[in-house]
């Protein structure tokens, strides 16, 4: 009785051979006692995609919100006591976890809870930093939609691989549909990206106005009269300042509470810039100490804003009350320019407006257009992720001005940069000065021309590849004996049919089982797939003479 026995050839399976080429390297074959990849299997390879779109966005998250670090140390630091920048630590783990799940099946499952935990606990605390996410997609979305596409159609190669091994119009149809749903959602998602820098060269707005975040925090320490000469040597449009009061009635400059932070560069260091001093600056940092609000006032006096803001003292300090007050007393006091005073404290502001009636009154909260025009409040000072493109506009239109904090980054810069707005607070203005342009700017017209041909050579090499892997693979979805002998020997190598051939050899005489004559006849190459073998018993001391006898009549 003569049967038809199949030794080496297996459909390609995509779970398996990405599971098999993560964790072993082997990309190629996959041998084994049955070609079925397993519900456990499939259910893994889910995880795993599933696992690397999470950490790739965790680490995509970390890359752009590089503006804000200082905030989110900032936040760690008012409660756990002391200052780390925990953003260097959180990307590099984020990026060696990034790597790790395709090592280990371990760090798999610890991977994907750990990502999951964070992202969690980022969402609670520090929720508003997710909006950053959809801001960077303003800037990035055109070119992550090139590499999406280059991505897709290099994905095209397995699944038309699988499609055209597939026996069944059903399976067909399984992989066919999704596939090119996804496909065909890239090709339109252009349709949904709004960037304002998607514009005409000419209809470009001002470069916006930079105001120094206590000075220039990443020259000298923050909210010192070197903070603050740094920042009027790159001659900013104005100065922002945190204004406090001493127990003896003298205002001024601190942000935090305590002095931990901003005293000792050489344990408290906040954007890690010390090292890059040079000595004179070095040793003139370390002499600085704290600066009033007289002698801000006195070195501002040319033209130079301020953009003041309030932190009331606390509970039970003896100018609780007068804080404000006294403030506005010393500002007046001092001589300096009235129209060049951005006041942000919303109390008492009836009578700060009567008293100075020349500051520009700032509003640190977005209301509606006629309740700001009813307080005569001509700035809005707001966080960068809270207003939008057509609330600039509206406010233009009202002849508001919008002041938007804090902006480090020069991407973000360049965005804000297209879309209007007529000033910044940055901590690393020094930088941003010398940005002569926005970081790119795409009339429509070309994004357009882009974003067609990027679609029409994507779409053409899709169709080519699905069309060569169907004439590739087609051919050997039959099991049809004679036709699979016919196409291994066309396109086996030489080395791959000897291989096996002797696995053919041994195995059938580790079976027991005698091979047929019939072999002999067979085609050197139809070794490569199937053998044709009896199933007579054979005596195993009789093996190595079998062998020797089959690989005579083989060729070998």
């Amino acid at each position: 009785m003569v049967r038809h026995q199949p030794l080496q050839y297996y459909e390609p399976q995509l779970c398996l051979s990405c599971l098999t080429g993560i964790y072993g390297c082997r990309w190629k074959r996959y041998q084994r006692s049955h070609d079925d990849t397993t519900p456990w299997e499939r259910l893994w390879f889910l995880l795993l995609t599933f696992t690397f779109g999470l950490t790739l966005t965790w680490l995509y998250f970390w890359w752009e919100v590089h503006n804000d670090y200082d905030e989110f140390n900032w936040y760690l630091y008012n409660r756990m006591g002391y200052w780390s920048d925990w953003s260097v630590p959180i990307l590099v783990t984020t990026a060696a976890t990034f790597t790790y799940i395709y090592g280990l099946v371990i760090g798999l499952v610890v991977t994907l809870v750990a990502t999951v935990v964070a992202m969690s606990t980022v969402a609670q605390l520090w929720e508003d930093e997710w909006e950053v996410l959809l801001i960077s997609l303003q800037g990035t979305a055109p070119f992550l939609h090139l590499g999406a596409l280059a991505a897709i159609t290099a994905l095209s190669w397995v699944v038309a691989g699988q499609f055209a091994c597939a026996e069944r119009t059903s399976s067909q149809t399984a992989i066919l549909c999704p596939f090119f749903a996804v496909v065909l959602a890239l090709y339109l998602a252009p349709l949904s990206i709004s960037s304002p820098c998607i514009m005409e060269k000419k209809d470009l707005g001002p470069k916006p106005a930079l105001i120094g975040h206590r000075g220039a925090p990443m020259l000298a320490p923050e909210h010192t009269l070197m903070s603050f000469q740094k920042a009027m040597e790159q001659k900013l449009f104005g100065l922002q300042a945190d204004v406090t009061i001493s127990l003896d009635g003298v205002p001024f400059l601190l942000h935090d509470t305590t002095l931990r932070r901003t005293t000792n560069l050489h344990q408290t260091d906040p954007f890690w810039t010390a090292g890059s001093l040079s000595p004179a600056d070095l040793r003139e940092a370390q002499n600085q100490s704290l600066c009033s609000l007289a002698e801000l006032l006195e070195l501002a006096k040319g033209n130079t804003s301020l953009l003041l803001n309030l932190r009331d003292p606390p509970r039970g300090h003896p100018y609780l009350a007068s804080f404000l007050n006294v403030t506005l007393e010393a500002v007046l006091r001092s001589g300096f320019p009235q129209h060049r005073v951005m006041w942000l404290p919303d109390k008492l502001r009836p009578l700060v407006q009567k008293v100075a009636p020349g500051f520009q009154q700032t509003a640190g909260s977005k209301e509606a257009v006629a309740s700001l025009r009813r307080g005569h409040i001509q700035w809005l000072n707001l966080r960068y992720t809270q207003v939008s493109r057509q609330e600039l506009r509206d406010y233009a239109s009202w002849n508001l001005s919008v002041n938007l904090y804090t902006v480090n980054a020069p991407w973000l810069f360049s965005l804000l940069w297209c879309s209007a707005v007529p000033s910044v607070t940055s901590d690393n203005a020094q930088a941003l000065a010398q940005v002569p342009s926005p970081l790119w700017i795409m009339p429509p017209d070309e994004y357009c021309l882009m974003w067609v041909t990027a679609d029409l050579i994507s779409f053409t090499l899709i169709v080519g590849i699905f069309v060569f892997q169907k004439w590739r693979l087609g051919g050997i979805r039959s099991y049809n004996p004679e036709q699979i002998m016919l196409s291994a020997a066309v396109r086996r190598t030489s080395r791959d049919v000897s291989i096996m051939k002797e696995k053919l050899i041994f195995s059938e005489i580790s079976n027991g089982v005698e091979v047929s004559d019939e072999l002999s006849v067979c085609s050197d190459n139809s070794y490569d797939t199937y053998a044709t073998s009896s199933t007579t018993p054979v005596d195993p001391r009789g093996a190595s003479s079998q062998a020797k006898s089959l690989t005579d009549r083989s060729g070998h």
